[in-house]
């Protein structure tokens, strides 16, 4: 990667970093402070999809607020608010007042990504936007794997000093983007395709979103509450084993997102559900302590966290090359509604059944629901053969899938829907795309247009009206 392009890169990775860490630990903080403070399970669900509630509507209208004031004091602001809820969760923890506070953290944690992300995307030639993703998600994993490991120091400290030592990674994170030298990016509005046009277009893709944010929620929120069942485990072993799971995802990552590119994507799907089944049995049996869950919490997290990429690089294989960045915003808010039902349904069976069983059956019967579903449709519509090589996704705003869409994703997507039948119902939704997306009408078609119309006007006046001579007199 250019040099110049890694210092234009190194403030928003760097802002990145401190965040994710304090973001990480406060992921697992929260089930944890309120378990202890004899908050129930369900209270503890439904306060973690606040979460995700804040990330979806984040990613709706986070971009507005971006264009008017500008990236670095939308950064600065936004950075603030999530040191501000931090603290303010020190005060106290009456469960609405959590709720409230964890779903402004996760509105103002997707306009910071929406900031590094467009940061990243301007700085980026289309060229090397594969090996900046690759450092972007090195970056926010590496910051998740290790606010986990630093969990243990939180138990330490007191509740206020906890939530302090979070707000202070916010507020250094917004150092480097104020103190080095920074650019002015362009981010261009757009809205997701509609959830009917997914389907259509995508039906496997659209359901692996959703499921991938059903389980992803469910690990990162109710997890930590599972491991800590019965007091066995400290807070700096809780930790510990999340940064497995995490770290699981990261090192996963490419194995499994290169072996997708050489099989049937509908296969991996169905085999990566297949997985979730068999870890979340062992976890109820015989994987309850020791390396044994060590090595299943590592293999889950991988299985959990390629659900994302792989159901979205399945998506790109039947998209439209102009609907690649509009498909994926539709997919990302897919996945922040299945991230927000998930906890309050799953700590249902927790309170009812113990943390880990019930968490562990409910993963089990996600994966079983994922099996039926993709084998079904494997059934009904094989899988088109992967198009373009696999890439990592980070769902995190509709801005960072453009990171993704490569010259040879829209490349194979152009050549996919040349070659597409007329009867193919993908090439209905394309002529509907055409109608609401002006944008694709490129300069050297309008350029062509104005071309033709001129040349029509010469012929019309070069060329005698019926009954006058050329000389432009009456004839005779």
């Amino acid at each position: 990667m250019p040099r110049h392009l890694l210092l234009m890169s190194l403030a928003p990775l760097l802002g990145l970093a401190l965040l994710g860490i304090g973001n990480a630990m406060l992921t697992s903080l929260v089930p944890l402070r309120l378990s202890a403070a004899g908050v129930s399970s369900e209270a503890i669900g439904l306060i973690s999809s606040a979460y995700y509630l804040g990330l979806g509507l984040g990613a709706l209208v986070n971009d507005r607020l971006l264009l008017r004031i500008g990236h670095i004091r939308a950064y600065a602001g936004f950075a603030s608010l999530v040191a501000v809820a931090a603290l303010a969760m020190g005060l106290g923890d009456h469960p609405v007042v959590w709720f409230l506070l964890r779903m402004m953290i996760g509105w103002s944690l997707v306009g910071v990504y929406l900031v590094i992300e467009s940061w990243l995307l301007s700085a980026a030639d289309p060229a090397v936007r594969g090996r900046l993703l690759a450092l972007y998600m090195i970056v926010l994993y590496g910051a998740g794997v290790l606010g986990q490991l630093l969990l243990g120091v939180t138990a330490m400290l007191s509740l206020e000093a906890a939530f302090m030592l979070v707000a202070m990674l916010a507020a250094a994170s917004v150092l480097p983007l104020v103190l080095l030298p920074r650019v002015s990016p362009l981010i261009e509005q757009s809205e997701p395709l509609s959830p009917w046009r997914l389907i259509r277009i995508t039906p496997t893709g659209v359901f692996g979103c959703l499921a991938s944010g059903l389980v992803v929620a469910v690990l990162y929120s109710l997890l930590p509450l599972a491991l800590g069942e019965g007091g066995v485990l400290d807070t700096a072993e809780i930790g510990q084993r999340m940064a497995l799971v995490i770290l699981g995802g990261m090192l996963l990552q490419y194995p499994i997102g290169r072996w997708s590119d050489s099989h049937d994507r509908q296969q991996v799907l169905i085999i990566l559900s297949v997985a979730i089944i068999g870890f979340a049995a062992l976890l109820m049996g015989s994987a309850r302590e020791g390396i044994a869950q060590l090595t299943v919490l590592f293999l889950l997290g991988g299985a959990a966290f390629t659900l994302y990429p792989v159901a979205v690089s399945h998506a790109a294989d039947r998209a439209p090359a102009g609907a690649l960045v509009r498909m994926s915003q539709g997919l990302l808010l897919i996945n922040a509604v299945g991230s927000t039902l998930s906890p309050p349904a799953v700590s249902l069976p927790m309170a009812e059944m113990g943390a880990m069983p019930g968490m562990a059956l409910s993963l089990a019967v996600m994966g079983g629901g994922m099996l039926a579903f993709f084998v079904w449709r494997r059934v009904m519509r094989p899988a088109p053969q992967p198009l373009a090589p696999f890439e990592t996704h980070a769902p995190q705003t509709p801005l960072g899938t453009e990171l993704a869409v490569g010259p040879e994703l829209v490349e194979a997507a152009e050549e996919h829907l040349r070659d597409a039948e007329v009867n193919d119902p993908l090439v209905e939704v394309t002529r509907e795309l055409a109608v609401d997306m002006p944008e694709l009408i490129t300069e050297a078609s309008l350029d062509s247009l104005e071309e033709i119309e001129t040349h029509e006007g010469e012929s019309q006046r070069q060329t005698p009206r019926h009954g006058e001579a050329s000389d432009g007199r009456n004839a005779d």
